[in-house]
Formats: C-alpha cells, sequence, structure tokens
C-alpha cells in the first residue's frame, strides 16, 4: 500500500458549471482514475495563475467552453486524498497525497456547439447535464465527500433561471 500521507496536497481547481435549467455539466473521463467515471470538470493550478485562472483554463482546455459567467465561488477550499492503491493513479500521484481545490460555480452562456471534448489533449469523451445531486451521488468515492461539500456549497444556485 502507498502511503501519500507525508507529501503535500496539489493546488487545485474545479468548476460546477450550470445551465439554464439549473442542472450541471459532467464529462466521462477518456482514461479512468481508479474507478472514477464522471466528473465535474477540474484540474491543477500552475505557478503564477490564480485558482480562478486555473478553473477558466482547466473548463476550456478540457471541455473548449469559454463562454461562461461566474456566479459563485466556494468560501475556502475543499481537499480528498488519493486512495493508498489506485489502480491507474494520476500522473501526480508520487508527488502529492491527493488535491486540495478551490470551487467555482459558474454559468454556461454560450450555444451548445462550443462544447468539444476533442480538444488538443483530450480528457473527457462524453459529457451531459444531471441534476446536481446525481453529480454528486455519481462521485467516485474517494472523491465522495469533497463532492458533498461543493454540491451543498451551491445547491441554491440549482433552479432553472
Amino acid at each position: 500500500m502507498t502511503d501519500r500521507s507525508s507529501l503535500p496536497y496539489r493546488r487545485g481547481a474545479g468548476v460546477v458549471l450550470f445551465d439554464d435549467q439549473g442542472r450541471v455539466f459532467v464529462a466521462r473521463r477518456r482514461r479512468r482514475v481508479g474507478d472514477e467515471v464522471w466528473q465535474f470538470p477540474q484540474g491543477g493550478v500552475d505557478d503564477g495563475e490564480t485558482p480562478l485562472e486555473a478553473a477558466r483554463r482547466e473548463l476550456a482546455e478540457e471541455t473548449g467552453i469559454r463562454s461562461t459567467e461566474l456566479i459563485a465561488e466556494m468560501p475556502g477550499t475543499v481537499a480528498y486524498d488519493l486512495p493508498g492503491e489506485m489502480r491507474r493513479p494520476p500522473k501526480w500521484a508520487s508527488r502529492f497525497r491527493g488535491q486540495r481545490q478551490h470551487w467555482y460555480a459558474m454559468r454556461f452562456t454560450g450555444p451548445d456547439e462550443q462544447i468539444d471534448l476533442a480538444t488538443e489533449h483530450p480528457e473527457f469523451d462524453a459529457y451531459r447535464w444531471v441534476p446536481l445531486e446525481e453529480a454528486v451521488a455519481a462521485a467516485v468515492d474517494f472523491k465522495r465527500e469533497a463532492y458533498r461539500r461543493v454540491g451543498e456549497a451551491f445547491a441554491h444556485l440549482a433552479r432553472p433561471r
């Protein structure tokens, strides 16, 4: 079993993207990490980048989506630890115990045609719009508590506009 407890957390950012019907965007990973399948767009914060800049960059890099408006920011951060043994750990697993993420709620303001998963380095192969509770319930086990907290923070936004 891999012990990562002495390692630092990777700085991360994530986006809960809402549509006008109050549903959220989830995408299916091409390369599964553990048993993970559907997730919110998220990723690491680069040096010299703010968490909000990282969230917007990751959203664009992973989905092609650039037309958004920021509607809320979750106070503080949410952390999760990677399990000790994973069948397919992320590339950064040897350097970090997990991620400490800043989360943002955004509204998608563009046309559906803007969504393009065939990016330069594709991470997802499918997407869907689902109720927030479904996205939280479908989170991989090791992220479920983090997703629950994010879901609670943004639950008031999960309604039609």
